[in-house]
């Protein structure tokens, strides 16, 4: 998730549908690898909130939001994202190997 973050946070313009396809993409990683077990539940709810502010913040964005406030609530979520990644060691690479290349 970290990865995912540091991306959309690097990009100069972040926009309404980059914020749903990555936060897609986060959810259906996670349930992939809470089926496969590779992830446990706690993982998986913890990370799913993270998934779930993203969501939100591209709701943010499309309504017109600045894109400094948009920046703002991206880095809250990816200080969470470190915590998380401390919690569940390996999360982040778990979800970015099912990254299409």
């Amino acid at each position: 998730m970290r990865t995912c973050i540091d991306h959309l946070l690097a990009l100069p313009h972040i926009d309404g549908p980059r914020l749903k396809q990555e936060s897609d993409f986060i959810a259906q990683r996670l349930d992939e690898l809470r089926i496969k077990r590779i992830i446990s539940n706690e993982a998986y709810l913890d990370a799913g909130a993270i998934q779930g502010a993203i969501e939100m913040i591209a709701n943010l964005v499309e309504v017109g939001v600045h894109q400094s406030e948009i920046h703002q609530n991206l880095q809250s979520q990816l200080e969470r994202a470190m915590k998380l990644e401390s919690k569940h060691p390996g999360l982040n690479l778990a979800i970015e190997q099912g990254r299409a290349s």
